[in-house]
């Protein structure tokens, strides 16, 4: 109704499928998600529309699931909450885990929203697992269930994905050295130019999904100055071409260098604040991924995951 060119969006995974499929993709709209990670996303039948600038909870579940293995973890329970995230997530931490020798004694959904988890954690402690596995979020069902979990005594490992990072992970009491993964930024040009650029604007460039939010937003930009107008009509294609080689490299913050070599007709090539953005055949980039942990009341970086 706003006639609007494109959507930077959605945020959550099922809020980004159900507006695609209801909405963008029948108006011909492109959306670019910056933290829409479940595979799910990669099964809408988009016609090109929907692409992401975080790789896919596909990649995030086997950096998790080989972390936990690396550090002699072999045997986990899962909690998940009951969404496209949390089941997407949990299916690839699964998968990942198990074909690398690890077990998992129990992998249960649980419901956003309430109050108390005492009796699924009772379940899922019955497993015998120490290591309990919480694909939620820490605003929400997640750190609920950790707080909980960190009272019962019944687990000594705690290890959670993206959703699990924000602040209020430092307001649950005591260091649990809880294990995180979240996409993280590649060591290259485009991530020092962004650097320097947020840190000048007072923005932490080490905030979740910062990274991913300004390259949705610039790629965007880009592709509608390339594509010539404001125009719905060829701007998936003029993403693409935007996004990856051939054409003259623009980092972070050069908006009037590209405007200047389109106006030239000159191809560009945005090398992003997460690196790289060369989207695959169902919009999705690879990305990469760091470990955190909680210390001293921080979540602190402890280094990539590799």
């Amino acid at each position: 109704s706003e006639n609007v060119t494109a959507i930077a969006g959605a945020m959550c995974s099922g809020a980004t499928i159900a507006a695609a499929n209801n909405v963008a993709i029948p108006a011909h709209v492109v959306m670019v998600s910056c933290c829409s990670t479940s595979p799910a996303v990669r099964e809408i039948k988009d016609h090109d529309l929907v692409f992401r600038t975080v790789p896919s909870d596909a990649y995030q579940g086997q950096a998790l699931a080989g972390l936990l293995l690396s550090k002699g973890i072999d045997r986990i329970a899962i909690t998940y909450v009951n969404n496209d995230y949390g089941k997407g997530l949990a299916q690839a931490v699964q998968q990942t885990f198990t074909k690398g020798g690890g077990t998992v004694l129990a992998n249960q959904a649980h419901e956003e929203g309430k109050a108390d988890y005492r009796a699924e954690l009772g379940s899922l402690a019955s497993s015998g697992a120490d290591t309990l596995v919480i694909l939620a979020y820490i605003s929400g069902s997640g750190g609920t269930i950790l707080r909980q979990a960190i009272e019962s005594g019944d687990f000594q490992t705690f290890a959670g994905g993206d959703g699990m990072v924000g602040d209020e992970l430092t307001k649950i009491p005591g260091d649990n050295g809880m294990i995180l993964t979240r996409a993280d930024q590649v060591v290259s040009d485009g991530a020092e130019a962004f650097n320097a650029l947020a840190k000048k604007g007072g923005v932490n460039p080490d905030d979740t999904y910062t990274t991913q939010n300004y390259d949705a937003v610039f790629l965007l930009a880009l592709a509608i100055e390339n594509n010539g107008s404001a125009e719905r009509s060829g701007l998936s294609a003029a993403l693409r071409d935007v996004a990856s080689a051939p054409g003259e490299v623009i980092l972070p913050g050069q908006w009037k260098k590209a405007k200047k070599l389109i106006a030239a007709g000159k191809d560009v090539n945005y090398e992003g604040a997460g690196g790289s953005l060369d989207f695959d055949k169902m919009g999705d980039v690879p990305g990469a991924f760091v470990e955190l942990t909680v210390k001293n009341g921080a979540v602190v970086e402890v280094g990539p995951v590799k």
